[in-house]
C-alpha cells in the first residue's frame, strides 16, 4: 500500500492515492490541480522516504473538488457580577481534495528491515 503524510493548514495529514481529503482553505479554483509542497513522509510497497523535514523529490498530487463549511464552533465569555455574556460562532471552510498521484521521485530510499520468519 502506497501512501504519504503531508503538510497543509499546519496540519498532517496521511494520503494515499484516491482518497478525498478537507484541508484548510486553498487559494486555488475548483477543478483545478494542486501539488502539495510540504511532502514529509512517503511509504510505498517496500521503501520508505522520510524526510528531514521534508521529501525533497517527493511529489504529492491533488485534485481540488471544490469547498465545504465545517461545523459551527460557539465560543461563549462570561463575566461573573456584571451581567456580561456573549456568545460568538464561528464556521472553517474547508477544500476537499482528490488525491490523485504520490510519486518519490529520485531520493535515496531507506529500506526498512525485512521481518525474520
Amino acid at each position: 500500500m502506497k501512501y504519504a503524510i503531508i503538510k497543509s493548514g499546519g496540519k498532517q495529514h496521511k494520503v494515499s492515492e484516491g482518497m478525498e481529503i478537507l484541508v484548510d482553505r486553498l487559494n486555488a479554483p475548483k477543478d483545478s490541480q494542486y501539488l502539495f509542497p510540504e511532502v514529509l513522509l512517503i511509504r510505498s510497497d517496500e521503501i520508505t522516504c522520510v524526510g528531514t523535514p521534508l521529501v525533497e523529490k517527493g511529489k504529492v498530487q491533488g485534485k481540488i473538488i471544490g469547498e465545504e463549511k465545517g461545523e459551527k464552533i460557539r465560543v461563549s465569555k462570561f463575566k461573573a457580577k456584571v451581567n456580561f455574556r456573549r456568545t460568538i460562532g464561528f464556521r472553517p471552510i474547508y477544500t476537499k481534495v482528490l488525491i490523485e498521484k504520490i510519486d518519490v521521485g529520485e531520493d535515496k530510499p531507506v529500506k526498512t528491515k525485512e521481518k525474520k520468519a
